[in-house]
């Protein structure tokens, strides 16, 4: 069974000559080939664990399917591994009747590596999606405060992060509490991973939420949000400018920066509620 962390032996060198061998825990990294009805869709590294979520969340990002009874069964199609062990690198979805194939131009003809979600498509033009929510009319405000607090909220909750240092975190909040958190070694795994959870829960579209992301805020991650109809990507770091310019197309509220203190609001930031300043000081009821 693929494992989600990996003991290994390193050689620990310091500056003063210290030399020190000891066991330490990687993340885990393998392929995972989805497949529809049989037929390859795409090959992604990703982390092992929760494989069937993240099959179906990638499905809702390529505009595969919107709701849950679009899919009528997820099965691993275990081979055997050069190991003798069962291969569970194979998630085949079944689509519902009546739902069609994808067309083959969307097919990735290259595998996707864990830093890319939209490496492999095969053509521009597939690389937006429509959305089926308009996240736009979306009415959440939330008070700063409970934006800041979103960082260190992800933070305390990633346990494989806490044994490896090697993966990224996604998380879902709802009235500024944790409702879903995924990691991986990839940042649109991770967010898959939450989107295929709300999916397989029935809680599409996940409107009047925020999606926290622990690195930075890509143009897939903005699309990503959008088309599971989350309002709010709010990231540690820096948000590109295509990201930037599809949350302002799109109306969805782009945060980057966002370290506990301070964040920047790129696009919709009437959705973010300033308290007043203290007197003397400037203020204003929306960042």
């Amino acid at each position: 069974m693929a494992r989600v962390t990996k003991s290994w032996r390193v050689t620990r060198l310091g500056r003063d000559g210290a030399t020190r061998v000891r066991a330490d825990t990687l993340a885990g990294e393998e392929p995972l080939e989805i497949r529809l009805d049989g037929r390859s869709f795409s090959v992604t590294m990703r982390t092992p664990g929760h494989d069937f979520e993240m099959a179906a969340g990638f499905l809702i990002s390529e505009g595969v399917v919107v709701d849950r009874e679009q899919i009528r069964s997820m099965d691993y199609r275990a081979a055997i591994a050069a190991t003798g062990e069962r291969d569970y690198n194979i998630v085949d979805v079944r689509l519902a009747p009546g739902v069609p194939q994808p067309d083959v131009s969307l097919e990735r003809h290259v595998y996707t590596s864990s830093s890319c979600g939209v490496c492999g498509t095969a053509s521009i033009e597939a690389v937006r999606k429509s959305s089926p929510y308009d996240v736009s009319q979306d009415c959440l405000a939330l008070p700063l405060e409970t934006l800041l607090g979103l960082p260190e909220q992800l933070r305390t909750q990633q346990a494989v992060f806490d044994r490896t240092g090697g993966v990224h975190a996604a998380g879902l909040f709802s009235d500024g509490e944790l409702v879903c958190l995924r990691e991986d070694v990839g940042r649109h795994n991770a967010v898959d991973k939450v989107v295929g959870w709300a999916l397989l829960e029935d809680r599409l579209p996940l409107a009047g939420t925020v999606l926290q992301v622990s690195g930075r805020a890509s143009f897939e991650l903005v699309q990503k949000a959008a088309m599971a109809g989350i309002p709010v990507l709010s990231a540690v770091s820096a948000p590109s400018a295509l990201a930037v310019e599809l949350g302002a197309d799109l109306g969805v509220t782009v945060i980057g920066f966002n370290r506990g203190e301070t964040l920047n609001v790129y696009t919709r930031p009437d959705r973010v509620i300033v308290l007043a300043a203290e007197p003397g000081q400037e203020g204003v009821s929306r960042a």
